[in-house]
């Protein structure tokens, strides 16, 4: 607050400079018919502004709204911008054909309903009414990023409509003189244009009011006090006088009680005032009189006189007038009074002195003239002054844009190739196209140019300088072009100061008091002392600073900032430039530095006040929950949000980064200098010299991320835990990390907290609100403030590139957010594929979570049952970072932390339990198969610990690791295994799951015989019930032996089973009751007797599934009836297909009758005795299937006594 005062005393230019997309004017001709002249006349290009009415109140959709202009010969180029919205179709530029734009031929007013633009060239008037924007949209606030312009549909206008254009006279226009033409409406809505006579006098040309049907009407205000009214135009009878005394040079006019009073500065150096509607002229004075030393001035012509008029409800009409006088230019500043009998005079308020000599433009506000000059440089001079409160007659320094180096210092460790985007114009070209199609240019010119077929690389880097220092120059040639100043606007409802220039439009920012001290030339600083605001010992400081600066070579400069870069101590590489300046100092300087150190009472002290200023450190967090009404917050939704003020606030902060970063360069020398001759060494190392270098770091980190336009054009990240940040970033065209920042964050919490308090009456004063902009900005990227939105947002909108390089950056000197950072560089490492690194990031995060807010916001809401006590803070984070590395498929790593985020859950069972279950799974999903059944054993939470065995159970049969799955121990698990595969046989289906194998398999494993044969015997009779094919048969068999082999391994005492009761359902232990259809449980079973079954019995049921698989294996169609047939049944089919062997073995088995099978074998044979060949072909059929050992036996002993 020490130098608030200083402030508001100087400005710095900051160029505004459209992001969007080329801005190529529409154009439009205006051709009234006029011959071209042979040699005409050349008037010198011009540039003006309109600011609407209520551009400076917040809730108004014309808020920080103007039109700015520019002439140059036949063309008026306009353009419409807003600082709260971009406004589409807002450039067209209008074409005069032969005709020549007066210089401040331009000018536009508002009425309730239009927007008129008046124009004056040297043979025609034109007006142009547009509508005004206030009629052109439904919503009264500005709520969209993007809005049409009032110039959206001017090419409907004609600009031949007799209505609004009008010739004049060639002899009216051709005065060379600049502010020799003005144009203004009157109350009646008539549009006049009062025009400098090259006889003398003025020309006022009328066009009636759109309403009206009346015609163009001519008006000659002379000397003579005589107005002649004129149908048609005739040239004055006072054309041999070469340059009358009366040739005006410069026109203002302002309307006042219906009238209005043309007020004329004229060669003779007098200023008139005439009456339009008096038709005579009401005041004439002598300007020399206010003069002191007027001897000689008389006879000059006073060509580069100029004149201004500004009202305000306090102090009324003023009048202010520039003299043109060699050495000796002045500004006179009047305010016109009213007497008696409609009689008025001027009353002397101030006299103004400057020593530039070339005026451009001036302005004069209700309390201030702003003056632009150009040098005998042509350097741009801009200054302001109060012409009510300066005793001192003190003009204010604007500190204008400095065009850019000639040479650039490029170190040997870089590419003469290297780009660097400054304060870009607008281009046909995105940014790497164009670096593409230059690149190519020079390269193309270079190689065109090389004539040896060797080099050595030393001579072709040579060579590369040179050509790129040759297109370097090109570029300054049309910069210097661009840069051309024409004229200065302030507007009178916000106070916002432009800058008009040949290419392009800059806005003057308050200059901070701190920057203003740094800045400031000398014989300012001098006059500084009579202030509070800046002690001696400060100003005494900054001057030694001053020297340091000048003394510091572009060699030496570039190896400070490399160190920084390279993230060396700045204190080592500021006693390095120290001694390079102790070794080549031939001008003295350090000794001069010492001499001005020695006038410094308390060199400390003053330091001190330096520091603090510069320090942007603040408790306050910005933005927040602060309480905004809802019809405000509406309003605010889009103020400062236009791609211009976006480019205006971030390059204010670079601006100031940048000279701050210089400042505490210097002083940190400084500081190493004064260690070897001051004393109170002790403060200086120990707090002092820390300070400044940590401050050095911070303003060379804002530098890096406001200059740094490598942005990554990638989608916004969708992470349900980050904070949400506005998006539609196709909308937006930023050009550097920190408009990214601003577009999407930070522009909000600042429009937030600079309106908690206010309500939707407020003014947009723009020296309050855009110093405010930027210093929240500064706070919201300062490195150790305890907000954290910009690596946010860095990371929500994937710019991970450039959030690494702000991490590495900040490392070795920033103790705030530490952890945060951490985890931020986790997620770049993450995005990356650089996974170890990623972990390693999240793991050293994890012991700040308790500490840092974003870290605990984080992890606020991972508690997804609150039944369930809440977890640690770092629980929670582990949390997190496990979802993250399973979202981007990192199982591995996801073990690694879930394994130590387990020593932290020592006393958390169910955190335990779900970090077990998470390694579990990973290990399964992996094929780790013992590792998983290791975490599984290892869950402390047996309902958990059973869906992981289910899990693993259902995996390893599913991929057929069915080894695995029975060699497991499961100590303590073992009948929990067996219900699961028993359920699972019992309800999946039974061809294309193969669990009841499995089940023996484990039974076997573990020599259970009894059981294993219990799992064949119910697998066979299920195949028998639900499975009657040939295929299903075979299987039954096959589970029949197995069950027989497991029970003959059994002692014959022990050799029995249970048989499985049929059709019973078989529930899983620990599974809630079942309802039947009516919502009602089932009452108890009935206890059923328990049928034991002994090898035996399993026998039987062997051979009777054996005969019906035989049977089924030679009459296929019967397999269906066969598998479910008694035994009785079956010997019936048996016989009938001829299995008699088969039919005696089951008959025996179950001790049948054999009558069935005789009876069947003697039909047989009848059958065969009476039937022809076919029926003893059919016979071998099944004859062959039967043992005919017997038979043959037989056969070969009767063939033997035959013989």
């Amino acid at each position: 607050d020490k130098m608030a005062a200083a402030l508001e005393r100087s400005y710095i230019e900051i160029c505004g400079f459209e992001r969007e997309a080329a801005r190529r004017p529409r154009e439009l001709t205006a051709n009234l018919g006029v011959s071209a002249a042979p040699g005409s006349l050349k008037f010198p290009d011009s540039a003006g502004a309109f600011h609407y009415e209520e551009s400076g109140k917040l809730l108004s959709v014309i808020s920080n709204r103007f039109i700015h202009w520019s002439t140059s010969g036949d063309s008026v180029v306009l353009v419409e911008q807003s600082l709260d919205t971009n406004l589409l179709n807002n450039a067209v530029r209008l074409r005069f054909t032969h005709c020549a734009v007066l210089p401040g031929g331009v000018t536009i007013q508002e009425t309730l309903s239009n927007v008129v633009i008046l124009i004056s060239t040297n043979h025609s008037v034109h007006r142009l009414l547009l509508p005004h924007p206030t009629r052109m949209y439904r919503s009264e606030l500005v709520t969209e990023l993007h809005m049409q312009s009032i110039f959206t549909d001017v090419g409907k206008l004609s600009l031949q409509d007799p209505a609004h254009s009008a010739l004049i006279p060639s002899s009216v226009g051709t005065t060379a003189s600049p502010g020799a033409s003005f144009a203004w409406l009157s109350y009646h809505g008539d549009a006049h244009f009062a025009l400098a006579s090259p006889a003398g006098g003025i020309t006022v040309v009328t066009l009636p009011s759109p309403d009206s049907q009346g015609n163009m009407s001519v008006l000659e205000l002379k000397r003579s006090s005589v107005m002649q009214r004129l149908s048609g135009w005739m040239p004055t009878a006072i054309r041999g006088e070469h340059s009358p005394a009366d040739l005006v040079l410069s026109l203002a006019v302002r309307e006042l009680e219906e009238d209005s009073f043309i007020f004329a500065l004229c060669q003779d150096h007098r200023l008139r005032m005439w009456s339009l509607r008096e038709h005579g002229c009401l005041l004439e004075a002598d300007m020399l009189e206010y003069m002191p030393a007027c001897k000689g001035v008389k006879r000059l012509p006073g060509h580069g006189h100029r004149l201004r008029l500004a009202f305000s409800s306090t102090t009324g009409l003023c009048v202010c007038v520039y003299l043109a006088v060699p050495q000796r230019g002045q500004f006179t500043v009047l305010q016109l009074v009213a007497t008696d009998n409609n009689r008025y005079s001027l009353e002397h308020i101030s006299t103004l002195f400057s020593t530039q000599e070339t005026l451009v433009d001036f302005t004069l506000t209700s309390s201030d003239i702003w003056a632009l000059w150009v040098d005998e440089s042509n350097a741009t001079v801009v200054k302001y002054i109060s012409f009510e409160h300066n005793t001192a007659a003190q003009w204010n320094q604007v500190f204008v844009q400095p065009p850019p180096e000639e040479e650039i210092h490029i170190g040997v460790d870089l590419d003469p190739r290297i780009f660097r985007r400054g304060s870009e114009r607008i281009w046909d070209l995105s940014w790497e196209a164009l670096r593409k199609e230059v690149t190519l240019a020079v390269e193309s010119e270079l190689q065109s140019s090389i004539t040896e077929f060797e080099f050595s690389q030393e001579e072709y880097r040579q060579l590369q300088v040179e050509f790129w220092s040759r297109f370097y120059s090109c570029c300054l040639q049309y910069q210097e072009v661009q840069a051309s100043p024409l004229g200065l606007t302030v507007s009178q409802h916000t106070g916002m100061v432009c800058l008009l220039r040949k290419g392009f439009l800059s806005f003057l920012l308050p200059c901070f008091a701190v920057d203003h001290l740094y800045l400031s030339h000398d014989q300012y600083l001098l006059s500084e002392e009579e202030t509070p605001v800046a002690g001696r010992d400060v100003l005494q400081l900054v001057q030694c600073l001053r020297l340091i600066s000048d003394a510091v070579s572009a060699e030496m400069a570039y190896e400070m900032e490399k160190s920084l870069e390279y993230l060396q101590a700045p204190e080592r590489a500021a006693e390095l430039v120290l001694e390079n300046l102790l070794c080549n100092d031939s001008d003295n300087v350090v000794v001069d530095v010492q001499n001005k150190l020695q006038d410094v009472r308390n060199p400390m002290a003053a330091m001190m006040v330096l520091l603090r200023e510069m320090d942007l450190e603040t408790d306050s967090e910005v933005g927040g929950d602060r309480l905004v009404s809802l019809s405000l917050r509406i309003g605010l939704s889009q103020l400062y949000g236009g791609s211009t003020a976006v480019s205006v606030v971030c390059q204010a902060v670079c601006h100031m980064a940048m000279t701050r970063a210089l400042f505490c360069r210097d002083l940190l020398i400084l500081q190493k200098l004064y260690l070897r001759f001051g004393d109170n060494l002790l403060q200086l190392q120990q707090d002092l010299i820390p300070r400044t270098s940590q401050l050095l770091s911070s303003y060379h980190l804002l530098k890096h991320v406001s200059q740094n336009a490598n942005l990554q054009h990638l989608t916004v990240l969708e992470l349900s835990d980050t904070p949400t940040m506005t998006s539609g970033r196709s909308a937006l065209n930023p050009q550097t990390v920190v408009e990214l920042f601003y577009q999407t964050a930070a522009r909000r919490l600042i429009v937030s907290q600079l309106f908690s308090n206010q309500q939707g009456g407020a003014l947009l004063v723009w020296t309050d609100m855009i110093s405010s902009m930027v210093q929240l900005l500064a706070q919201l990227l300062w490195p150790s403030n305890p907000g954290f939105q910009f690596p946010e947002c860095l990371l929500a909108n994937c710019q991970y590139t450039q959030l690494q390089e702000y991490v590495r950056l900040i490392g070795p000197w920033c103790q705030v957010n530490i952890g945060s950072c951490r985890f931020m560089l986790a997620q770049c490492y993450l995005a990356n594929g650089e996974g170890q690194k990623a972990l390693r990031c999240f793991q050293e995060a994890a012991t700040e979570v308790e500490k840092e807010e974003f870290l605990m916001r984080l992890t606020g809401g991972e508690d997804e049952d609150a039944a369930v006590a809440p977890a640690t803070p770092r629980l929670q984070y582990y949390n997190k970072v496990l979802r993250l590395l399973e979202d981007v498929g990192l199982p591995e790593l996801v073990i690694q932390l879930a394994t130590l985020a387990i020593t932290e859950a020592v006393s958390d069972v169910s955190s335990q339990a779900a970090l077990w279950t998470r390694i579990f799974k990973h290990h399964l999903d992996l094929g780790h198969n013992s590792e998983a059944y290791d975490a599984l054993t290892q869950n402390p939470d047996g309902s958990m610990q059973l869906d992981c065995l289910r899990q693993l159970v259902v995996v390893l049969c599913e991929r057929s690791q069915l080894q695995d799955l029975v060699n497991f121990p499961y100590v303590n698990l073992h009948d929990e295994v067996v219900s699961i595969i028993e359920s699972r046989a019992r309800g999946l289906d039974l061809l294309t799951h193969n669990y009841y194998e499995l089940l023996y398999a484990f039974h076997i494993a573990r020599h259970n015989y009894r059981k294993a044969g219990t799992v064949m015997f119910e697998f066979g009779m299920r195949l028998g019930r639900e499975v009657r094919t040939r295929h299903g048969l075979q299987k039954q068999v096959n589970c029949y032996l197995a069950a027989l082999n497991c029970l003959r391994l059994i002692r014959p005492e022990y050799a029995w089973i249970v048989q499985p009761v049929s059709g019973a359902t078989y529930e899983r232990p620990g599974a809630s009751p079942k309802r039947n259809s009516d919502g009602e449980f089932p009452a108890e079973p009935v206890k059923q007797q328990v049928d034991i079954l002994e090898v035996r019995d399993l026998e039987k049921e062997y051979i009777l599934s054996r005969s019906r698989l035989t049977l089924a294996q030679h009459h296929p169609p019967s397999a269906a009836i066969a598998g479910g047939a008694s035994a009785a049944e079956l010997l019936v089919l048996l016989v009938q297909t001829g299995l008699f062997d088969s039919a005696l073995a089951l008959s025996r088995t179950f001790n049948l009758s054999l009558t069935p099978v005789f009876e069947g074998l003697a039909f047989k044979c009848i059958k065969l005795q009476l039937g022809g060949e076919e029926s003893q072909n059919e016979a071998w059929s099944w004859l062959a299937v039967n043992q005919l050992s017997v038979v043959n036996t037989k056969e070969s002993r009767c063939a033997s006594n035959n013989h």
